[in-house]
């Protein structure tokens, strides 16, 4: 996005996007807190506003979480691929890349037959969901753990190598790029892809996919009432420090055009001549990208079980194991779905799907709020949205502005 379609004014997209789902999670910690219940935006859409509401939106999660997840394994694919090339280990041409490509809006067939590694992880991850949230929280703490480190060595070793002359022009596509219909309006645009800060924000709302994750595994937590809006708000505020940070230090290492779209950090520290950090960031980019990639083939299996447990889908989806206490039919269709997406899809498609799919069900969370505190207003919340209904009102403006974009 910063060689692309924002520029270093990729650092004030954060912020959009940040400010964005900021204004959501105070929503989305209201509900957690009032309904510690999975299916996240789902179940609290079916609460307030009713079962075809409930039924839009939990598809819409099922879209996001599964279609994300096959977008991630894409991407962890790529880090794999450049960790094998140091070793000069390259898997056949065919097995690298998606059979279809994505190229400014139009499709076209590679000499490609699928994107192996992304289908082998997603596989793999899809059994140690079946396993057990135990097994995945821990293995998940570990990667995170590792791939946190990994960004503030990024932060801390690259504010040496910034170079400020880097970050001019600041806004070299513009600021606006709103489109209307699929007709762009009021900012630069090449061909039909709008460009700017604003689309940029758009397009890396991707990166903020996590923290609404937290409350699809509400019945798993300990303490859900205290523990989700924590969790939900505590992550985004950390997340959104942390990504600007990166975003100041890359686009200051390496001029926005030359930065490399399939693993960019790592690559920017090549381009500084400090080639053993490009391995050591690679290899702990594949531990933070498995996290994500964990998380989102979770929250998809969740919205899955709640919707079946309501009578929306069969109940096949909330059959819960004997022995692993884990809805594994819904986990292994959510796995081989996203396997399917991962191993045939484009990167670019896969990316502006969710997001928009994302950008609509921050919305209606929002909306819920409203009509919530309309209709059962003296409900026990021990989690509030402060400033009802600045605050609803402004994420849905917000998020209505990203999806224009």
């Amino acid at each position: 996005v910063a060689k692309n379609v924002a520029g270093p004014a990729l650092m004030l997209s954060y912020v959009l996007a940040g400010i964005t789902c900021l204004l959501a999670a105070l929503c989305y910690a209201e509900f957690a807190a009032m309904t510690p219940v999975a299916g996240s935006a789902y179940t609290y859409a079916y609460t307030t506003l009713g079962e075809i509401f409930a039924w839009i939106i939990g598809w819409d999660l099922i879209l996001e979480y599964a279609v994300g997840a096959a977008t991630v394994a894409n991407g962890w694919s790529n880090y794999l691929q450049s960790i094998f090339a140091k070793f000069h280990l390259n898997l056949p041409e065919s097995l690298q890349k998606a059979p279809i490509a994505y190229d400014k809006g139009v499709f076209h067939m590679t000499d490609a037959i699928i994107n192996l590694p992304a289908v082998v992880i997603v596989g793999i991850l899809t059994a140690v969901l079946v396993k057990g949230i135990k097994e995945s929280a821990a293995v998940k703490a570990v990667m995170v753990a590792v791939k946190v480190g990994a960004v503030l060595f990024v932060i801390l070793v690259g504010m040496f190598l910034i170079d400020t002359s880097n970050w001019t022009p600041f806004a070299p596509y513009g600021w606006t790029g709103l489109s209307l219909f699929g007709t762009p309006v009021a900012g630069e645009h090449a061909g039909d892809k709008p460009l700017g800060m604003i689309a940029g924000a758009a397009l890396i709302f991707f990166a903020y996919l996590g923290f609404d994750a937290v409350s699809t595994q509400a019945e798993e937590a300990r303490n859900p009432q205290r523990d989700l809006p924590i969790g939900i708000i505590g992550s985004l505020l950390i997340c959104t420090v942390l990504y600007i940070a990166v975003v100041a230090v890359l686009t200051g290492m390496v001029p926005y055009g030359q930065l490399d779209e399939k693993a960019g950090v790592s690559t920017a520290f090549k381009q500084r001549g400090l080639p053993w950090a490009e391995m050591l960031i690679a290899a702990a980019g594949l531990a933070g990208i498995t996290s994500v990639l964990l998380v989102m083939l979770l929250g998809s299996s969740r919205v899955l079980m709640a919707m079946a447990r309501d009578g929306l889908l069969p109940k096949f989806f909330c059959d819960v194991h004997s022995k692993f206490r884990t809805p594994w039919k819904g986990t292994i269709v959510v796995g081989i779905f996203a396997a399917a997406m991962a191993g045939l899809l484009p990167l670019g498609a896969l990316l502006e799907l969710t997001n928009i799919g994302t950008l609509f069900a921050f919305a209606v969370v929002c909306g819920a709020v409203l009509v919530m505190r309309q209709t059962n207003p003296s409900a026990s919340r021990p989690f509030r949205c402060p400033w009802v209904p600045l605050v609803p009102v402004m994420g849905i403006l917000l998020c209505l502005l990203l999806m224009l974009s």
